[in-house]
């Protein structure tokens, strides 16, 4: 049996450190969905400064994964890293931009369950 990944004890500075040091990895459907959603790859690097987790998923499948809130040029992006502390760097699981009828007003938290 697999031994369950490390949990950072930090994780926005392990995702911030990833992303400043290129260790991100973009998986071709996230590639898709980021087109489609029309969301470039720059908008969410480039707000590495303005990160902020808002949601935090130590237990999920694969890797512990981390909602971060992103702001870029005062766009919102919702961005869902998972962070493999072994391999010294995030994946990119999702991206989109945060529905106001599911999101409070500072799209911090979900306002339906």
């Amino acid at each position: 049996m697999a031994e369950p990944a490390k949990i950072p004890a930090d994780p926005l500075a392990v995702i911030r450190a990833c992303v400043r040091s290129g260790e991100i990895y973009w998986t071709y459907h996230v590639n898709m969905r980021l087109a489609a959603r029309s969301i470039n790859r720059d908008e969410i690097v480039s707000a590495v400064e303005r990160f902020e987790v808002i949601e935090s998923y130590p237990d999920d499948k694969y890797l512990p994964s981390y909602l971060v809130l992103a702001k870029s040029d005062d766009k919102a992006i919702h961005v869902l890293f998972a962070v493999d502390l072994e391999g010294n760097n995030v994946r990119v699981i999702t991206g989109y931009r945060p529905d106001p009828l599911v999101w409070d007003a500072d799209l911090r938290k979900r306002t339906t369950p």
